[in-house]
């Protein structure tokens, strides 16, 4: 799979919100094949404290425009720099990198992603579409501002919410969500993205009920090449490069 290095066009910053915004970015040629849970790194110029990339899934591509999008939260002074990004600017991207979610085996899935951990899964959500297949989507988060791109999410699939403090949707943490606590699930997979804690409770729930399940880890990944080694993970083969390896992983492979 081709990858690239190459100084893409800022045509749109969006505020989603205090702590996330959509990073829009043009290729000035045919974009090469991406797939669903890969993701790209990009430099913080202008700061010395802030020398290494950023890892960042990609959230969209609209082919037809040459244009990527990338859905961040700003976690600190690297992501702080890059919110402050104009049209017009270049920002130096290293893309497509890493794995991708699988095929789903069957028409009855289920995406579930906490916080900014939905960034992987539009993409996902509109592959799946253009193959068919209508996906449920359950988002969750502490607050409203965790609840990202919600309306984005309901043109491909059916979508459910939880919050935290109760406001919207139904009330509590993304596992306390009523569709994964019935008797019997009948999903042919379940993909998921977020906080570690929330992979690992819903990948102990998918095997409850012998469902497959994918989650796209967010370890830190400082080249995207396999190189630093700062990314590795423990799985029934050995440490892994997440960002070569994966970041898609079936659950039943990490060793959690």
């Amino acid at each position: 799979m081709s990858k690239r290095i190459e100084d893409l066009l800022v045509t749109g910053n969006t505020r989603l919100n205090q702590r996330h915004f959509l990073l829009e970015l043009k290729s000035d040629d045919a974009l090469p094949d991406m797939f669903p849970g890969q993701f790209a790194e990009v430099p913080v110029n202008d700061s010395p404290a802030t020398f290494l990339r950023r890892p960042f899934s990609i959230h969209e591509i609209i082919p037809a425009s040459q244009l990527i999008r990338l859905l961040i939260q700003i976690k600190g002074p690297g992501t702080q720099k890059l919110s402050q990004l104009q049209p017009g600017d270049k920002l130096n991207t290293i893309y497509p990198l890493g794995n991708s979610f699988s095929d789903p085996p069957s028409d009855r899935i289920l995406l579930v992603g906490g916080g900014c951990g939905v960034a992987p899964l539009l993409f996902l959500a509109q592959s799946l579409s253009s193959k068919g297949v209508k996906p449920d989507i359950l988002i969750g988060g502490r607050t409203g501002d965790d609840l990202l791109e919600v309306e984005r999410y309901r043109q491909y699939g059916n979508v459910m919410l939880i919050k935290e403090d109760g406001s919207e949707g139904e009330k509590g943490l993304v596992t306390d969500h009523s569709i994964l606590n019935r008797e019997q699930m009948e999903y042919g997979m379940i993909y998921c993205c977020g906080p570690d804690p929330m992979m690992k409770a819903v990948a102990k729930i998918a095997g409850v009920h012998a469902i497959p399940c994918e989650v796209s880890l967010e370890n830190t990944m400082a080249c995207g090449f396999g190189v630093c080694l700062c990314c590795v993970t423990p799985t029934t083969g050995g440490n892994q490069r997440v960002c070569v390896e994966g970041p898609v992983f079936n659950t039943k492979a990490l060793l959690w």
